[in-house]
Parts: structure tokens; C-alpha cells; sequence
């Protein structure tokens, strides 16, 4: 496995990290502990989580995997996200903030994450506030590192600014939705974060599972598929999106690889990029998915993908989380 610096800090990452917003959704506990297992021993340590994934399980799940191996991760979560309908279950407000954070350890069964990443922007909180509290929980010791997610990128400016205004530890790392199929972090946000020292975590780095080749078509989704699962993922599935799809998949055949390999080792080749965050069902997709650590991209690869995913710097994001 590769290990990198999470953006400019000390904290050293697996290049390939393991998402679980499936946990306790499409993968029950057993399974769910048995893929844990698998990218551990694989030399995965990254392991991303959040308060809300599967309704709290996918934390409570993987703080059951990790009894007797917390040492050997890196264990992140979020919040700030909705947890309900009330007033108090939302946002990045001291309050909210030192309630859940408490709530993720219990579920977590430790007495800290390394990184604690606020899911996205709060327009309703002073982000004074917001950094207070997170430098508040790092001198605490709940929490080693904090990132962010799914902000702008003037938000994320103005929060790192008002961090070194005041002396507060800094975010160092930002999450974002980013892909063959959604370059549009290349614009603005990634330029700011290679100046400013934060490391890159993408999300959704398969498009959902559109760069895996499994759709043919917008109307002929897998069984099981996340377009037939959920039916609103269908509007992703437009003809650049799957004309995309192939082309991927025909270079890969070339080069004697998987459409999923190729497309997360383009994503390792980036700029900014500390880790990429993919999800499994079953322990077979973890080893599958570590081919892409071990994909070596020569500079025609390299080019020709840059021109088949160009036309996807434009446009709107592939997936952005904003609180309404």
C-alpha cells in the first residue's frame, strides 16, 4: 500500500481509503465487518465514515470491527448534516457540533477520531464558532485533525483565514464529489487547496458506479444497481455520462485493467489528492479495488484520459450536499 501526507500535516493516509455509507444499508453487519476486515489486512487505514450514513449503524458497525485494531486506522466521521427534523439536529453550531461528536465516539467505541470533517458549510453558524469548537475538541483530545467537506471554495478560504487570524488548528484536508465524471473541483477549489496546504479527498470517485462500465444505457440499469435502487440517480445517467463510461472501459481493456482501476488511479495521479474514499459491499470489491494502487499510468493514459473527461470541468457538480 501507499502511504501519503494528508495535505500538509503529519497525518499519513492510505492512498486507497474505504468509504461506508453502504454499512447497515446494502451491506449488513456481517458483511459489513468482514469488508473492514479485508481492507485492514489489505493495508487500507483509512476508513471514512459519518453520523448519518445507515442511520447511526455504519458507525455503530464499524466500531464493533475495530475492537482489538482501532490502533491500526485512521477513523474519520462527520456532522453537520441533518440527523432530524428539529431545530437542534442539523448544522455546525457548538452546540450540535460537542453532541454528536460525543454521540460518534460511543458508537465508534474509542475516545477519539483522527479526523473530524464538518459534512458541509453552515450558513446559519459564524464559522468563528464552528473552528472554535473544533479547536476546542483537538485540544480536548476527542479529536486529532479536522477537515471539511462539501464547502465552496470562497468558504473554505474564509474559514482557513479566520483559523490563522486566531491561532486555531486549520482544516487539512477537504472532501469533495470529484471523478473522470465531475472535474469541476479543478476550477477553484483545487488551485486554493494546493496553495493553502490542504489534502484532497474525493468522493463519488466511480460516479456512482457509472465508470465501472455497468450501465449500457440510461434505461438499463443492473438489478441491485443504484439506479435501480434509487430511482433519482437515473438523472445522472445522460448519453456524455455514458459515452464517458465506454470510452473508459475501452482504455482499460487496452492496458490490460478494470474501468474502476483506471479511474481511481487517474484520481491518485491528481494534484492535492491524499486519498480516494470507495465503498464495498463484499470483501471481493476491496481486493479488486487495490488494483488501482498498483496501476502504473504512463503519459499517453494520462492524456488521453484528460481529453475524453475534459468537457467535465464544466458545468455543475456531479454531487454537492448544501444544507437548504
Amino acid at each position: 500500500m501507499e502511504f501519503r501526507k494528508l495535505g500538509d500535516s503529519g497525518l499519513k493516509v492510505s492512498a486507497l481509503g474505504l468509504g461506508t455509507n453502504a454499512f447497515g444499508k446494502r451491506a449488513d453487519e456481517k458483511t459489513s465487518i468482514e469488508v473492514i476486515h479485508a481492507a485492514i489486512d489489505a493495508g487500507i487505514t483509512f476508513i471514512d465514515t459519518a453520523n448519518i450514513y445507515a442511520g447511526t449503524e455504519s458507525e455503530r458497525i464499524i466500531g464493533e470491527a475495530l475492537r482489538g485494531r482501532r490502533h491500526e486506522v485512521v477513523l474519520t466521521t462527520k456532522a453537520g448534516l441533518p440527523r432530524g427534523a428539529g431545530p437542534y439536529e442539523r448544522g455546525s453550531s457548538r452546540r450540535h457540533l460537542m453532541a454528536e461528536l460525543d454521540a460518534s465516539l460511543k458508537r465508534l467505541q474509542t475516545d477519539y477520531v483522527d479526523l473530524y470533517q464538518i459534512h458541509t458549510f453552515d450558513p446559519e453558524t459564524p464559522l468563528e464558532e464552528t473552528l472554535r469548537t473544533l479547536d476546542d475538541m483537538v485540544r480536548a483530545g476527542k479529536v486529532r485533525y479536522i477537515g471539511a467537506s462539501n464547502y465552496y471554495a470562497w468558504e473554505l478560504m474564509k474559514a482557513v483565514g479566520i483559523s490563522d487570524r486566531l491561532g486555531l488548528n486549520r482544516y487539512v484536508s477537504m472532501q469533495t464529489s470529484y471523478s473522470l465524471a465531475d472535474r469541476t473541483p479543478e476550477r477553484e477549489l483545487i488551485p486554493m487547496c494546493l496553495d493553502q496546504g490542504l489534502g484532497i479527498i474525493p468522493y463519488f470517485p466511480l460516479a456512482g458506479g457509472i465508470l465501472t462500465g455497468k450501465y449500457a444505457a440510461a434505461d438499463d440499469a443492473p438489478s441491485g444497481s443504484r439506479a435501480d435502487t434509487d430511482p433519482g440517480f437515473r438523472r445522472f445517467l445522460g448519453d456524455k455520462t455514458i459515452a464517458l463510461s465506454r470510452q473508459v472501459n475501452e482504455l482499460a481493456g487496452e492496458l490490460g485493467s478494470t474501468a474502476s482501476a483506471l479511474s481511481l488511479a487517474w484520481l491518485m495521479k491528481q494534484p492535492a489528492v491524499s486519498t480516494v474514499i470507495v465503498g464495498a459491499t463484499r470483501a471481493e470489491q476491496v481486493q479488486a479495488n487495490l488494483a488501482s494502487v498498483e496501476l502504473k499510468l504512463d503519459d499517453a493514459a494520462l492524456a488521453r484520459l484528460d481529453e475524453i473527461s475534459r468537457p467535465f470541468r464544466e458545468g455543475e457538480p456531479f454531487a454537492i450536499y448544501r444544507l437548504s
